[in-house]
């Protein structure tokens, strides 16, 4: 679960970089990298589990992630999360691509997951 901050980092780094000769992908590859920061602590948190949800979707993962975690509304902020992110991981002509505050926004849930999954 360790990598997955190490995503994070990676994601606010891009941040706070101006990326001016192409100024619409980075905050899709930052999304993407907190994307797969949450999915990597989703995974590790099954595999201490040893329930073997791991190799189920992670929209399985998430709707079970509400029975087993017990952090007021954590699960469903990260599950919204998760949903935001995919969408902006992808790329539509008609929709701009996320806003740095958007991103930062999606990372708050993801750092506390992480933080939470660490304690136990």
């Amino acid at each position: 679960m360790t990598g997955s901050l190490e995503l994070l980092d990676l994601a606010s780094g891009m941040l706070t970089r101006q990326y001016v000769q192409r100024p619409g992908l980075w905050p899709r590859a930052s999304a993407l990298l907190v994307r797969q920061a949450l999915e990597e602590s989703l995974s590790g948190y099954w595999i201490v589990k040893g329930i073997g949800l791991e190799h189920c979707s992670t929209r399985a993962q998430l709707i079970c992630l509400r029975e087993y975690l017990r952090e007021g509304d954590l699960a469903s902020r990260v599950a919204h999360t998760w949903s935001a992110l995919s969408r902006a991981c992808h790329h539509h002509s008609y929709e701009l691509p996320p806003t740095v505050e958007e991103i930062k926004s999606w990372m708050e849930p993801v750092r506390e997951l992480h933080e939470v999954l660490i304690r136990r």
